[in-house]
């Protein structure tokens, strides 16, 4: 196996790289966070472990991965991946899977770019376009040439928790994402932390994301995944990001993205996740309790796992990290479960039965650090499952609230464009004025 770097000497233990939204902002506050430096005792048993060195503020990371002369240990490596995954019985997957696993269903990874390459990802990925107006790419990848090694680990990492396969013999080894039937649509719109041509992206930045959201509605994402937030950037949002998520949710896509990594250092409203219409996830630990760095906003919808979580990392190795991002493509993971499941749900159900089927929901209902409580595949299907016959389940505090783009939401069944409803309001409206005032000229005549 090979040792990509030593721990720190001294360190009893390496540290890991943090899950943090990534941003092409300035490098402050929310687009990286500290690492964790527990790792699961299962990924340390048998295993050399290194630590890449902490580079531009992103935190260090495990990873494992096997040389060409030690092919007998990347099985090795590959179990302890899947072992180490405590999320696949916090999300009741298991169970899950009996009823949907994401077949049918296209869920858009917008982030750094996906390596289809993985032994995890093989088959899953369909390449879209690089929107970051980085020149280096190859066929039949977005991204870097061949050996860049610094592409697109993010995205990869959340396509793996989102649509991960798994591989070996019987699929025993790798990551498992909850959705692995699904594919994965990439769509690169940011660069990775530490990448030199971060700088020079910054002022295309919301032109990208807004773009990289309508290109996937166009091309048929049912889901679109947004691990992505952190820096000035994404605590302003943008007219262009916000009215692209319109445009997607009337198109029929459900919209998820990372509620941000700054509950730590102040706490900021962080975008995407903050426009009305995305399902905002922030993160939970082992014991289902949120995770410090979390932010606590009134506009999160539910939290999911999102410390110490295994995921693919580079052409054939994992890591370990902690992060909103993780929680978010999880979440991503169940609106393609249900999405497989219950086609017929409109984006506004398919929210619903995600935050009516949460585990650890908060007495009123809803906190600004739960949201509507913990994510749960099995529940969630269930909850689509009466939905889609019209039994609806109103938890203590009554059903979740609406957000101003979901309205009161289309009936199950329906996919009626959420803009048609508006532009019919305005006509309404305009024609009510247009009476009022010929009314008013027949008067004074």
């Amino acid at each position: 196996m090979r040792r990509d770097a030593g721990p720190a000497q001294g360190s009893a233990e390496p540290p890991r790289r943090g899950h943090g939204p990534l941003r092409a902002g300035d490098g402050s506050g929310g687009n990286t966070r500290r690492a964790r430096r527990r790792v699961p005792p299962v990924l340390l048993a048998g295993l050399v472990i290194g630590a890449v060195g902490l580079t531009s503020g992103v935190a260090g990371s495990v990873s494992w991965a096997a040389d060409g002369d030690e092919g007998a240990r990347a099985d090795e490596v590959a179990e302890a991946a899947r072992a180490g995954q405590w999320q696949l019985g916090a999300l009741r997957l298991p169970e899950a899977w009996r009823s949907s696993k994401g077949a049918g269903v296209v869920v858009a990874v917008l982030d750094t770019g996906v390596n289809g390459r993985h032994p995890d990802l093989r088959g899953a990925v369909i390449q879209g376009p690089d929107l970051t107006a980085a020149t280096t790419t190859v066929a039949g990848t977005t991204g870097a040439g061949a050996g860049a090694g610094a592409w697109g680990p993010h995205g990869t990492a959340m396509a793996s928790l989102i649509a991960g396969r798994g591989h070996g013999d019987a699929r025993r080894g790798g990551v498992l994402g909850v959705a692995p039937a699904a594919e994965v649509l990439s769509v690169r719109v940011t660069l990775e932390n530490g990448d030199p041509r971060r700088e020079k992206q910054r002022a295309g930045w919301r032109d990208a994301l807004a773009e990289g959201i309508r290109y996937a509605a166009d091309h048929g994402a049912d889901v679109i995944s947004m691990s992505l937030g952190g820096g000035s950037g994404a605590w302003e949002g943008s007219a262009a990001e916000e009215e692209a998520v319109q445009y997607a949710v009337a198109k029929g896509a459900v919209l998820v993205a990372s509620s941000g990594n700054d509950g730590e250092q102040g706490n900021r409203k962080n975008f995407p996740a903050a426009y009305p219409g995305v399902i905002a996830v922030g993160a939970v630990d082992r014991r289902l309790k949120v995770a410090p760095f979390s932010n606590k906003q009134d506009y999160v919808s539910v939290v999911a796992p999102g410390t110490e979580i295994v995921t693919a990392d580079g052409a054939g190795s994992y890591v370990v990290g902690d992060g909103t991002s993780s929680a978010a493509a999880m979440v991503a993971g169940i609106a393609a479960l249900i999405r497989s499941a219950h086609p017929g749900l409109s984006p506004y159900h398919v929210r619903m039965a995600i935050e009516l089927g949460t585990r650890r929901r908060p007495a009123d209902g809803y906190s600004p650090a739960y949201g509507h409580g913990v994510a749960n595949a099995l529940l969630a299907l269930r909850e689509a499952g009466r939905l889609e016959a019209g039994r609806l389940t109103v938890p203590p505090g009554g059903p979740p609230r609406p957000g101003p783009y979901f309205g009161a939401g289309p009936a199950p069944g329906s996919r009626m464009p959420v803009v048609a409803g508006m532009l019919l309001l305005a006509m309404v409206m305009s024609a009510r004025v247009m009476l009022r005032q010929a009314g008013r000229a027949k008067d004074r005549a």
